[in-house]
């Protein structure tokens, strides 16, 4: 058996027994020992490995929110507000308006050979650009012969061309909720959420499913990964259908595949049963390897707050808007969440609006009356607009909690003006008062809704900036050592995984994320600028897609 010791300037352990290090033993993947040479030498034998010397490592990231399709999107053209980088190294300039929107997707439908195929793209952001809605007269102008599909930033709308309305069945007589109509009674085009979505995927296929289901996507969602230091990450949307779960297997068994992966089971359409459901997650985990957990089911409650699609206590929106949707009807999701607990399956709960926390909150609170069970870990996924007396109760029941901090800096500006006004912008992703109140925390980037990056959503709950510099709510900054706890043992727990992953300390993974500066060593406003160098998954040193 061989062992190689790595050396670093400074090893941050996230171990509170042993905070900080230089030198790390790994033996057989694991860490063997943590300390300082001479504690080494106490194993025998050794191979000395000083390429990181001048560098710090900490446990490799871990992103506890996030989906496989972060890497299968970019097959189609990004039409987001904010500018993006591929995985390419492209850099896409973010649209400021519908016309840049449509000169965009105009200028790449002239390049379009077959007359049928659809165009699909992705990112749209309407929130920035005033008030006007996109319609299919916006749409119709890149093309009235085929499909026109965005998907928008949230992932929760979607907006289409009158073809793509004729080719799918979508009329006036189309009688769905989130399906938009105009005062006259005729679909703008403009799609809320999953039911009003689905004649879509039809039509053009399930843009969930094929961009986290394609091999190009994955290894592409792989560096993504690699890039940001993150060594295990979620798939929070995925049917675990053969064909993706085959390929999950397949190339997570690959040496130098870079991430473990974490999918959760959901069935968006609701095709399958519950019990059918939990019978797949069952036979997906007898084939659990150390590089891919299944386990985890995933409950959507509403939608989301951009988009106004999530479900909000009073006062209501803060532009006057209708309340949001609910995903599932009230009943239904109550009946899910009883179900999946009682089988002994973690849940992690998208909810973004309170009303939809508190359903979250009742429904888990009713379940373990029926179904007393400890350490249940259920997690609520964005949760962004919880108070503290609903952070208390998830507290009494043992919840965790996974904060979109990112959004504050995205949307935080919107929100302040526009969704939720400025007392309940400033409690968002409210990071201080879930740690205040005992849940335990993780903090997320949702990617591909924003960008992965565990070191910007920790700069995120440190400072509450948003993309103007306004400071959204400075009560609920954490401190840098919070932040960088939720990104590793806080994400880790919260997957059920924190006897795996999250520290440096013996006998778990040797995954490393490798820095060239000391995150404890900078100011919190330079968090997000600490680079990134490289990773180790395992004990085997990963260099940096493209270096």
């Amino acid at each position: 058996m061989s062992t190689t010791v790595f050396q670093a300037r400074k090893i941050i352990t996230m171990n509170p027994m042993q905070p900080k290090a230089t030198h790390v033993a790994v033996r057989d993947g694991k860490v063997l020992a943590v300390g300082d040479l001479e504690r080494m030498r106490e194993w025998g034998d050794f191979s000395l490995d000083t390429r990181f010397s001048e560098q710090v490592l900490m446990p490799g990231l871990v992103e506890g929110h996030s989906h496989l399709m972060a890497g299968g999107l970019w097959q189609f053209p990004f039409v987001g507000f904010h500018a993006r980088t591929a995985p390419d190294g492209k850099v896409w300039p973010g649209c400021g308006s519908f016309e840049d929107v449509v000169q965009r997707l105009a200028d790449i439908e002239a390049t379009l050979s077959d007359p049928k195929q659809p165009l699909v793209a992705w990112g749209f952001d309407p929130i920035f650009l005033g008030s006007e809605r996109m319609t299919v007269r916006h749409l119709d102008r890149v093309s009235t012969a085929r499909p026109v599909v965005i998907l928008h930033a949230s992932q929760h709308l979607m907006n289409v061309n009158s073809a793509a309305l004729a080719q799918a069945g979508i009329t006036r007589d189309t009688e769905v909720e989130g399906v938009v109509k105009s005062g006259n009674g005729e679909p703008t085009g403009e799609l809320l959420e999953f039911a009003a979505m689905f004649p879509i995927s039809r039509l053009i296929g399930n843009i969930f499913r094929i961009t986290a289901t394609s091999e190009p996507g994955l290894r592409k969602f792989g560096q993504i990964a690699q890039l940001a230091g993150v060594t295990t990450a979620t798939d929070l949307v995925n049917d675990l259908a053969d064909e993706s779960a085959e390929l999950l297997q397949r190339i997570t068994a690959e040496d130098d595949y870079p991430v473990r992966i974490v999918p959760a089971y959901v069935s968006l359409d609701g095709s399958v049963s519950r019990e059918a459901g939990a019978a797949r997650v069952r036979e997906r985990m007898a084939r659990n390897t150390d590089k891919l957990h299944f386990g985890a089911i995933k409950i959507v409650v509403d939608g989301s707050i951009q988009g106004f699609t999530a479900r909000v206590r009073w006062p209501g929106y803060f532009n006057g808007h209708e309340n949001g949707i609910w995903i599932g009807s009230p009943a239904e999701l109550t009946a899910a969440i009883e179900y999946f607990h009682a089988e002994g399956l973690q849940l992690h709960i998208h909810t973004n609006g309170d009303e939809a926390t508190e359903l979250a909150i009742d429904a888990v609170e009713a379940a373990l009356r029926k179904h007393p069970r400890a350490d249940h870990r259920h997690t609520l996924q964005h949760c962004q607009m919880a108070d503290a007396a609903q952070f208390r109760r998830m507290a009494r029941l043992g919840m965790c909690v996974n904060l979109f901090a990112n959004h504050l800096y995205y949307w935080g500006d919107a929100h302040y003006a526009l969704t939720m006004g400025p007392d309940r912008a400033c409690r968002m992703d409210a990071c201080a008062t879930a740690l205040a109140n005992g849940v335990p925390l993780a903090i997320h980037s949702d990617a591909p809704i924003t960008p992965l990056g565990p070191l910007f959503t920790a700069w995120c709950a440190a400072n509450r900036l948003t993309s103007s510099g306004r400071v959204l709510g400075k009560s609920e900054c954490i401190s840098v050592a919070d932040a960088l706890y939720a990104i590793t043992m806080g994400a880790a727990f919260t997957l059920g995984l924190d006897g795996r992953i999250g520290s440096i300390e013996v006998g778990k993974f040797a995954d490393f994320c490798v820095l060239d500066d000391d995150p404890h060593g900078v100011a919190a406003s330079a968090l997000k600028d600490v680079r990134v160098a490289g990773t180790v998954l395992g004990g085997r040193v990963l260099p940096l897609p493209g270096r």
